[in-house]
């Protein structure tokens, strides 16, 4: 996990940089939300990529606008911008992009030689859902006990787990590259459930 951790600072490190940048060419322009939906936009072209067998193309335009759900965060950040509903759009945004990627990749596995195996997809969406659900479901009822906590706080408070949003995504990347699509999104509806009980354990003992 210390691996995992030291890429993902890696990650918001050079997001950081490629923020000033932006901010700076663009003049300010450029918002957070902005950036936050054109990433979600671009996720329809993945979809379709995956699932008319272009893979490859798929796990690259993955990777890039990938990263913009970092970007935004660190945009807001340099702009002093971050807000509640900047947190509420990129969580929800985030649930759409793997509904468009989980449905081009059943439209694929349907499609090919064992179109049963579209049936993982279909686990992977819904197991990935209910992960954040149960984050969701959890934040509502802290935030509405005595408890006073930030809000940015609270939306960190259950972020943790085995297979996080950014991990499902770096397993659906190796899926893609590898040609073993069916293993990853698999593995995913698996793994994700588990996150998903382990979050539900964690909140169970808060309130």
């Amino acid at each position: 996990m210390k691996a995992v951790q030291a890429v993902k600072n890696a990650v918001r490190a050079g997001m950081r940089r490629v923020a000033v940048i932006v901010h700076r060419a663009s003049g300010g322009r450029v918002t957070p939300n902005g950036v936050t939906i054109f990433g979600v936009l671009m996720h329809i072209p993945i979809a379709v990529l995956i699932a008319t067998g272009h893979p490859l193309w798929a796990a690259l335009l993955l990777l890039i606008f990938g990263l913009f759900d970092t970007l935004d965060g660190e945009l807001a950040r340099l702009q002093g911008t971050s807000s509640v509903r900047g947190m509420l759009l990129d969580a929800s945004t985030d649930r759409m992009k793997e509904v468009m990627l989980y449905t081009g990749i059943g439209y694929f596995l349907a499609a090919g030689a064992h179109p049963t195996a579209a049936v993982w997809a279909v686990a992977a969406c819904g197991a990935s859902i209910c992960v954040s659900y149960v984050k969701a479901k959890g934040e509502a009822a802290v935030a509405s006990s005595s408890q006073q906590i930030p809000h940015a706080e609270l939306n960190r408070m259950f972020a943790d787990g085995l297979l996080t949003f950014e991990m499902r995504m770096l397993v659906l990347l190796i899926g893609l590259l590898s040609g073993y699509l069916v293993y990853a999104v698999a593995g995913i509806a698996v793994l994700a459930s588990f996150t998903a009980i382990q979050r539900l354990v964690r909140i169970s003992g808060r309130v």
